[in-house]
């Protein structure tokens, strides 16, 4: 059995975060044998990573984040670690707006460009329209049922109304880029290629890594305000940016884990949220509440405590035998993203 020392992934992560965390993250999550490829060694061979392995080190590393974002996040995987059970990060989600970001391109298409390189294809368009929102939901096209899935949405600030407009673009109009420009040239070869050599890979990683986060300035308190008297959703955005909104365990039995964390006395939601199929099965911890400066229209900075991100459980069946049934539902992501409604 190959040793996780000697593969790429393992030496791609090792290189980026060091061994103590990548020792953490290969004890936290379950990692399909095809992407536990052997390093090439020996003189003049030429090491590369491929987009599928550089994909799920990015998808750990994002992982790794929330759990450390998100106390009840840390405390469920500290438990199956104990018990030595292996979390299946199923996808991860994030928030974006369609308009003019400033550096930043507008809404999903800030992460199209990044996720296309790495093998991602939209293959789900879902209308979330009473959040004012759209969701699309990238899959990998190598090993679609193991590497975690994107859930991109994107709101649409014309939804809403005019003084809401102008406070979403005093917030994000002055978005910066995070993304060097040899970082796209290494996505365009990744691209072309379907692999990078590795010390490219090394100094791709942490840039992708960086784009998940909040490319603006502290938003002012009466911009908040504004934002969440018509939409919870772009309030977090307001404070989060482009984090992960929450990452996701899958899991044989949604309702039992559900029930297991209730006894635990963790903050679960009360109910599981069943898709149209029935096939696929949600429910989340509440979001935590974080500490987020914001400017007062004088100028000074203040601190108030407002939702950040929150873990979720998703329990999905076979649509066929053999084939896990992937989708999303409208229905079930209006309704988990209220976790982050708590104002």
């Amino acid at each position: 059995m190959l040793n996780h020392h000697e593969t790429t992934l393992w030496a791609l992560l090792d290189r980026v975060v060091g061994t103590a965390r990548t020792t953490r993250l290969f004890e936290a999550l379950s990692v399909h044998p095809q992407l536990l490829r052997p390093r090439a060694e020996g003189a003049g061979v030429a090491d590369t990573v491929t987009r599928a392995e550089l994909a799920q080190a990015l998808n750990m590393l994002l992982f790794e984040d929330v759990t450390r974002r998100v106390p009840m996040a840390g405390a469920y995987l500290g438990d199956a670690i104990r018990l030595g059970k292996k979390l299946v990060f199923d996808h991860g989600a994030l928030r974006t707006v369609a308009t003019d970001n400033g550096a930043l391109p507008r809404g999903q298409l800030a992460f199209q460009r990044l996720l296309e390189p790495l093998g991602f294809e939209c293959r789900g368009v879902y209308p979330l329209d009473r959040l004012g929102m759209t969701g699309r939901a990238y899959t990998h096209q190598d090993l679609p049922e193991h590497i975690a899935q994107f859930f991109v949405s994107e709101l649409h600030p014309e939804r809403f109304s005019q003084p809401f407009q102008q406070a979403v673009a005093r917030v994000v109009g002055n978005s910066r880029d995070p993304l060097p420009l040899a970082s796209k040239d290494m996505l365009g070869e990744l691209s072309h290629t379907g692999k990078l050599g590795f010390e490219d890979a090394t100094q791709l990683l942490p840039n992708l890594v960086c784009c998940f986060d909040r490319q603006h300035q502290e938003p002012r308190w009466s911009d908040y305000q504004l934002l969440l008297a018509e939409s919870k959703e772009m309030a977090w955005i307001a404070t989060e940016g482009n984090a992960f909104n929450h990452a996701t365990d899958r899991v044989a039995d949604v309702t039992a884990v559900a029930d297991r964390q209730r006894q635990l006395g963790r903050p679960i939601k009360p109910e599981v949220e069943v898709s149209k199929s029935g096939r696929v099965r949600q429910t989340a911890f509440q979001a935590t509440m974080v500490e987020r400066l914001f400017l007062t229209d004088e100028g000074a900075l203040i601190a108030e405590k407002v939702p950040g991100s929150f873990h979720e459980f998703i329990t999905r069946d076979e649509e066929s035998p053999g084939v896990l049934d992937l989708r999303f539902d409208s229905s079930n992501a209006t309704a988990i993203f209220k976790m982050t409604s708590k104002s």
